[in-house]
């Protein structure tokens, strides 16, 4: 009995540490994804100035996060960590797509995996709203452009046929970006043609 007794007690220290890493964890996840979502409205907005300064601030949540979840993989590999992670990993692609004109590196995005694709694959989504700006604008061209990317990522992503246990979510942002893919095609080629048939009137 005393051996069980002494193993209950570490065992209870245990859960009450993770129990508050977790309590943070929550709290750095909504400030992750309220920062992501800020991030790409001020890119949308054309404030990049204001874009950058997120970003900066961005990054600096999310190295706390991870080393808050260093010594917990259980949290970090988990849907809680994800979410976030994802969020902010599809803000950092859309801010380098579309300010300055690269695709950032996996090593510089800093997140596990199945988050780098899930934010990958949103990506996608933002990627056609800039589209649909830029077409509103009659900036046709660099439209085009962006639909290249868009439909180079989901190219990319399709070609990952894993197990949903190794990259959970993916196969359904594949199957979104897909009709996304598609619908911004059919929106470009209206576009061009109504362009075209105003310049031949």
């Amino acid at each position: 009995m005393s051996v069980l007794r002494r193993d209950i007690e570490t065992v209870s220290k245990i859960l009450d540490e993770k129990d508050r890493v977790r309590e943070e964890a929550i709290r750095f996840v909504r400030e992750i994804v309220r920062m992501s979502g800020d991030l790409v409205s001020s890119l949308h907005g054309k404030n990049v100035e204001d874009a950058g300064k997120i970003m900066a601030s961005l990054r600096v949540r999310k190295t706390e996060f991870l080393s808050l979840l260093s010594k917990h993989p259980d949290l970090l590999y988990s849907g809680l960590s994800y979410n976030a992670l994802s969020e902010y990993a599809e803000s950092i692609i859309v801010y380098h797509l579309v300010v300055e004109g690269r695709m950032p590196l996996l090593e510089e995005i800093d997140v596990p995996v199945p988050a780098y694709l899930q934010g990958l694959g949103d990506a996608v989504g933002e990627l056609r709203r800039h589209i649909v700006e830029l077409l509103d604008s009659g900036r046709v061209e660099e439209a085009t452009y962006y639909f290249r990317i868009m439909e180079a990522i989901y190219e990319s992503l399709k070609r990952l046929d894993y197990p949903d246990a190794i990259t959970p979510g993916l196969r359904h942002k594949v199957d979104v970006a897909a009709r996304l893919v598609e619908d911004t095609r059919v929106l470009i080629l209206t576009t061009k043609n109504s362009l075209r048939m105003l310049k031949n009137y």
